[in-house]
């Protein structure tokens, strides 16, 4: 059941495509090109410049946080969306979900961990392979112990037939 959004939501969704159309960047083009050509009709004046300056700070500062609430929604919708699908695989981690809420150290840490299962994917071969933080090691040693088996089974160290 769809919440009934309130005034600002539904004026902060349509000013942000509003905002983000052609036509707005005609608008915003237009008006500077008609103050610069008006500049020798007012001889340049500090009251000429200080329309402009005055103008653009003002729709800049509004922007600065239309732009940063249509940011925090849309963010926020990503997060969802990705901790549904992580939530929803077998093989997936639930400690990924929520990442948002770790902190700078928490997130380099979890980076140095994914770089560690880059190089382990490395060492196999195959950089397409996929780990979940939970099993990364357990399934490199595994795949490490069963290619040492393979190799056994194969006849042994090759160092031992060339004697």
């Amino acid at each position: 059941m769809k919440k009934r959004k309130n005034l600002f939501e539904r004026f902060s969704n349509w000013a942000t495509h509003a905002t983000g159309s052609s036509a707005a960047f005609i608008i915003a083009t237009s008006t500077v090109i008609i103050w610069a050509v008006s500049g020798p009709i007012f001889n340049y004046s500090e009251t000429w410049q200080l329309v402009i300056n005055t103008g653009t700070t003002i729709v800049t500062f509004l922007m600065v946080f239309l732009i940063q609430k249509s940011q925090n929604k849309d963010s926020k919708a990503i997060h969802l969306k990705l901790n549904e699908l992580i939530a929803s695989h077998e093989g997936t981690s639930n400690r990924m979900v929520n990442l948002e809420d770790l902190s700078e150290e928490e997130l380099d840490q979890l980076a140095k961990f994914y770089a560690h299962v880059a190089k382990l994917a490395l060492q196999e071969g195959d950089l397409t392979c996929t780990h979940s933080i939970d099993a990364a090691k357990e399934n490199h040693a595994f795949k490490m112990k069963a290619r040492k088996e393979r190799q056994d089974s194969s006849g042994g160290n090759r160092a031992d037939k060339t004697d």
